[in-house]
């Protein structure tokens, strides 16, 4: 675990909080059981939205006085989420929200927005992407390199724009890196990515919970999400199989995941990755945490540290952007 990251917010602690603890454990005999029997049907897909949407809103709703602003423009689609007292300004975040492809949406996500938008003092960007089944590959990621050039093109400049996004949300931030390397597409000024995804055959996932079981879902139900967007696709497929070219302009990246979680190997490798090629990336695995902790902030008390270190991250980058672009 790299522990470097600058910031003034006390660092990783070494063992979870007692509430982590029984939160792990109440997912282990209630959620657990409940996910892995969902079908991947019609009345299956309906219930497990219906689900996560009620756990988000319950565990981690927006601050009272949360403003939202819905976007439709074009192919876009999604929403700026702003703190109380944050206005809009030159710099923003674009956030892009978990699912395995499936089940989430802007609205699930809305209340994490909200407290990105508290800490940084930001407005967030919220897309709202097309999900499968419905929608099948390319769709969700073509969404979200939308909304990062409709972002650009009305008038926020790269240097002052930052990523974040979760489990699913972090295959496609990394995704659209390597899609701005191809295109010479400027890059952002920093990106954070809560316990990314980025096996969507969930093989890293399945290797790490033969070695500790994961108190929310099992890997082989897991895996049925990202399948339904990638059906009929070899898992090696470009921009499925996501690979890190040397040489490679990338930001400054953050990841951060629960130790609980089996998709702790997946920001391991994804870490790796980054580092071996000379890209800059901190890792932080956070003991004991489920899955996205950091949505959970009145289940979990890590998960206002956690975010916290996320957001002084992303402000210290986009500020030291700044300091560069008056320098030069």
């Amino acid at each position: 675990m790299t522990r470097s990251t600058r910031t003034s917010v006390p660092g990783v602690p070494t063992v979870p909080s007692a509430r982590s603890r029984l939160a792990a454990t109440a997912c282990e005999i209630g959620l657990r059981p409940l996910n892995n029997a969902v079908p991947m049907n019609a009345p299956g897909v309906w219930f497990a939205r219906k689900l996560i949407a009620t756990i988000m809103a319950t565990a981690g709703p927006a601050p009272r006085g949360t403003a939202v602003t819905q976007v439709r423009s074009g192919t876009v689609r999604g929403e700026w989420v702003r703190a109380p007292g944050v206005d809009f300004g030159p710099r923003a975040i674009y956030y892009i929200h978990g699912s395995g492809y499936v089940v989430c949406s802007a609205r699930t996500h809305r209340g994490l927005a909200a407290q990105l938008s508290r800490r940084t003092g930001l407005p967030v960007f919220l897309t709202d992407y097309r999900l499968a089944p419905e929608h099948r590959f390319p769709a969700a990621a073509d969404d979200v390199e939308a909304g990062y050039r409709w972002l650009l093109d009305r008038g926020i400049a790269a240097h002052d724009l930052a990523i974040a996004g979760d489990s699913a949300g972090g295959h496609l931030a990394l995704d659209l890196l390597l899609e701005n390397g191809r295109h010479n597409r400027p890059q952002p000024a920093a990106v954070v990515m809560f316990s990314p995804l980025l096996d969507l055959t969930l093989g890293l996932a399945a290797e790490q919970e033969r070695r500790q079981r994961d108190p929310v879902i099992s890997a082989r139900a897991a895996s049925r999400l990202p399948h339904a967007y990638t059906r009929g696709l070899p898992a090696d497929a470009p921009r499925l199989r996501l690979r890190v070219p040397p040489g490679m302009a990338l930001p400054p990246m953050l990841i951060q995941a629960g130790g609980a979680e089996m998709l702790s190997a997946d920001a391991r490798h994804l870490h790796e990755m980054v580092r071996t090629v000379g890209g800059p990336c901190e890792l932080e695995i956070w003991p004991g945490q489920v899955h996205v902790f950091q949505a959970l902030p009145l289940l979990v008390p890590e998960a206002d540290r956690a975010l916290r270190r996320a957001a002084e991250f992303l402000c210290t980058a986009l500020i030291s952007h700044t300091v560069t672009e008056k320098v030069s």
